[in-house]
């Protein structure tokens, strides 16, 4: 498993040593727990849930949209991209929302898959701790690895970009924080973060 900071990229066939055929991007976080005493714990004031959406943009060579996944529409057009669904609290342990992807059903014109993540209630990443994306295999073996360490008075990030090389895909870390509550908000984010 390869751990990249910001702005790091690797190769998936290298990291795997194979070509693969299907990825999840698996994606996680947790409200920040806190602090208080006897009476918050009464009346709730020791933390709160945390409604982030994961994303998928598919963009092709010249950074326009083609076809985007999200909590709205869970399946891409050509049936390549599937979320698994929206998680409304960020909590428990390992991937609060996962998008799985066939590679080989890509279409020829997409070049970049950007991931996204936004909150759709308005809430900010100064809420969120131990966010992270991560990409696995097939058979689930986690590949790479990108823990997010910006906080800030933003709601959304596009944490990572996938472009296409051959018959390989590369992935960046971006964590490039920005606004918007849907995915429809993070296409110009996206766009412009291409490599």
């Amino acid at each position: 498993m390869v751990s990249l900071a910001k702005n790091q990229s690797v190769s998936l066939a290298k990291t795997a040593n194979k070509t693969l055929s299907n990825i999840t991007i698996g994606l996680g976080w947790d409200p920040i727990k806190k602090k208080g005493g006897f009476l918050s714990s009464i009346f709730g004031g020791g933390g709160g849930d945390i409604d982030l959406d994961a994303s998928l943009l598919m963009l092709d060579a010249n950074a326009g949209v083609v076809d985007k996944v999200w909590f709205r529409q869970l399946k891409s057009k050509c049936g390549a991209v599937v979320h698994t669904g929206d998680n409304l609290t960020g909590e428990g342990d390992g991937d609060d929302e996962a998008i799985k992807v066939d590679l080989t059903r890509i279409p020829a014109n997409v070049t970049y898959l950007g991931v996204t993540v936004n909150s759709f209630r308005g809430q900010t990443f100064n809420e969120v701790e131990n966010s992270f994306c991560r990409v696995l295999d097939q058979n689930g073996k986690e590949l790479v690895r990108y823990d997010l360490k910006e906080q800030g008075n933003y709601t959304a990030t596009l944490i990572g970009m996938l472009k296409r090389s051959g018959d390989d895909w590369e992935f960046k870390a971006l964590g490039v924080m920005g606004n918007g509550r849907t995915v429809d908000e993070l296409t110009a984010l996206a766009s412009q973060n291409t490599f």
